[in-house]
């Protein structure tokens, strides 16, 4: 493996978690025009891209790249990462740490990324939507080749048995370049990771389906450079996923013969050009980012919804599953307390969001309590879960904020439901808020609200009223002014923009500058039909048809009420994201 004669540093950046990993830095030896961030494939390291720094040849910019957890000398249980939802986050703790360390804002960072971390690095870009001015990715391995029969099921069927274990890898290092001197170093590297963890695996799949699935929500300049005789990855979702991306700034190179390490090949020249030549034409322009505002009138997702709210041909086997459908969850209603809570009062209610939040199966019968614990662990609620924890989180990073910064803590969330998720975490502060005020359009979720006040004795501090959360000019009046607005799991619920616009626009005109705002969005959900034919909307019992918002639209409108998001929470899943944000000046 060659090393780069550019001059480096080696230092450590700590995660969100709390591990110091290791990383490199090559500072720019020209002014400097941005950063290249190099993001290393599975079983490998930082150090195996440093050749990258000096054959690039662009000296105008700095280049950074670490060891993902479990792998070269960041710590960690070798080839293991708790998740691979944890290690993307990785990713947003390291360029927050170049941005504050050295200075490198979103929109003058590159991404150069190869195989695994191709993956990372995209899914990255699609779930936090960061400003990056362009990326480029190396054979992605969006689908491995495994080579034995019914693999992905077998190491599905073991990790339910048997718990987390680890996998080693069957790729010999002759079957990723033809350079002889790639060869050795990769054979004598002591700091190889041959093994990774069955978690990781699968995680990597489904992971890898969603974001070609759903590649039509990114938007940064992409570059994708395909290797031809690629014994690791299969190619055609490496197509389906540039076709899709929805960026004016895009391009594909087919490279005959290369294997799988495209940037460690004997002809890597090529591909190194590519790259070279794609990083300079994007610097040298302005980053132009999409308008998605009126996404609601002609974005895919629109489009997506319009298909779900379409009735079904009446005598069509796709008809007559989903009558099925429904007609089961109506007799489990008799029996679960859950679902029947759901046919009574929405399954997108207040009541059902507290009912879930509690996560006590319920029922008349032990079949029924049994139904209800399946109901009740259900992908989207376990998502509503881990979006309150998030929640939570960053409800304590704002209180953190407001008092560092010696300002009141007045807290109003307008579309509160019972006010479970406020009221808990904020009896668990250390901090304490001055004022509190939970509102919401329904009388059934104001009362069990008020009782819920009540029940924590907040009443001194805490009251809950009736309040329209898309009401401008009742929202702009709300006294005393609050420092802290709170808006969760309503705006999902709306697919028209213009509603979200009026209602942030309000929270802008009564939160001061320097104040903040939680807010949600539902960028993806792998249940949409299901929830869209056979559950019911608070709504009068209509049908309860979502349209998704990506998390650059969803970002765009927070934006342009007048506040910045400063950071972001995502569940593994990538189903319900919850980001904090401060009102500008």
């Amino acid at each position: 493996m060659s090393e780069t004669k550019r001059p480096v540093e080696e230092k450590t950046f700590t995660t969100h978690d709390g591990l110091a990993l290791f990383y490199r830095h090559w500072p720019a030896i020209e002014e400097s025009k941005g950063a290249i961030v190099l993001v290393h494939r599975g079983h490998e390291h930082s150090g195996r891209m440093a050749h990258l720094a000096e054959e690039l040849e662009l000296s105008e910019f700095a280049f950074f790249a670490w060891d993902a957890r479990g792998y070269g000398r960041s710590p960690g249980v070798r080839g293991y990462s708790p998740s691979l939802g944890t290690s993307v986050r990785d990713i947003q703790t390291f360029t927050d740490h170049i941005a504050e360390t050295y200075g490198y804002a979103a929109e003058n960072i590159a991404i150069v990324a190869q195989s695994v971390g191709a993956v990372v690095a995209a899914t990255w870009v699609h779930d936090y939507a960061p400003r990056i001015r362009c990326m480029v990715l190396a054979s992605p391995a969006f689908d491995v080749k495994l080579y034995v029969p019914l693999a992905k099921p077998f190491l599905a069927l073991m990790l339910k048995l048997r718990g987390n274990f680890f996998v080693n890898s069957y790729v010999k290092a002759k079957f990723l370049t033809h350079d002889p001197e790639r060869i050795a170093s990769y054979n004598s590297d002591p700091l190889i990771t041959r093994p990774i963890s069955a978690n990781i695996l699968l995680e990597l799949y489904s992971t890898s389906e969603r974001i070609v699935a759903d590649a039509e929500a990114i938007h940064a300049p992409t570059q994708l450079l395909v290797s031809g005789d690629d014994w690791v990855v299969r190619q055609l979702p490496q197509y389906e996923f540039l076709a899709r991306i929805d960026s004016k700034v895009k391009s594909l190179y087919f490279l005959p013969g290369f294997f799988h390490d495209t940037f460690g090949e004997i002809d890597r020249a090529l591909p190194i050009s590519k790259c070279r030549s794609f990083i300079k034409e994007n610097f040298a322009r302005a980053r132009q980012n999409p308008h998605l505002l009126n996404a609601h009138h002609e974005g895919y997702t629109q489009r997506e919804a319009a298909a779900l709210a379409v009735p079904l041909p009446a005598h069509s086997w796709h008809a007559l599953y989903w009558n099925l459908t429904r007609t089961l969850l109506k007799v489990c209603g008799y029996i679960s307390d859950g679902i029947r809570l759901g046919h009574q009062t929405g399954f997108d209610s207040g009541s059902t969001l507290d009912y879930v939040y509690r996560n006590q199966p319920s029922g008349t019968t032990p079949l029924g309590r049994l139904i209800d614990w399946f109901y009740l662990n259900s992908i989207g609620w376990r998502g509503i879960r881990q979006r309150k924890v998030h929640i939570e989180e960053l409800l304590q990073k704002a209180l953190a904020l407001l008092s560092r910064d010696n300002q009141a803590i007045r807290i109003v969330d307008i579309a509160a439901g019972h006010g479970r998720y406020v009221l808990e975490a904020l009896a668990a502060s250390e901090t304490q808020a001055d004022s509190i005020l939970l509102r919401d359009y329904s009388d059934i979720n104001v009362e069990a609200g008020n009782a819920l006040i009540h029940g924590k004795n907040l009443q001194h501090i805490a009251r809950f009223e009736i309040g329209d959360a898309f009401d401008k000019d009742n929202l702009a009046a709300l006294a005393p002014k609050p420092t802290l607005a709170i808006v969760s799991g309503l705006y999902e619920l709306f697919p028209d923009n213009g509603l979200i616009r009026r209602s942030l626009a309000g929270l802008a005109e009564a939160v001061p500058p320097g104040g903040y705002l939680i807010y949600t969005c539902q960028p993806w959900h792998p249940q949409l039909e299901f929830i869209a034919r056979a559950l019911t909307s608070h709504r009068k019992g209509t049908a309860w048809v979502m349209r998704r918002r990506t998390q650059a639209e969803m970002d765009q409108l927070v934006e342009a009420a007048g506040f910045s998001k400063l950071e972001q929470r995502i569940d593994d899943w990538g189903i319900f994201s919850v980001a904090l944000a401060r009102r500008n000046a």
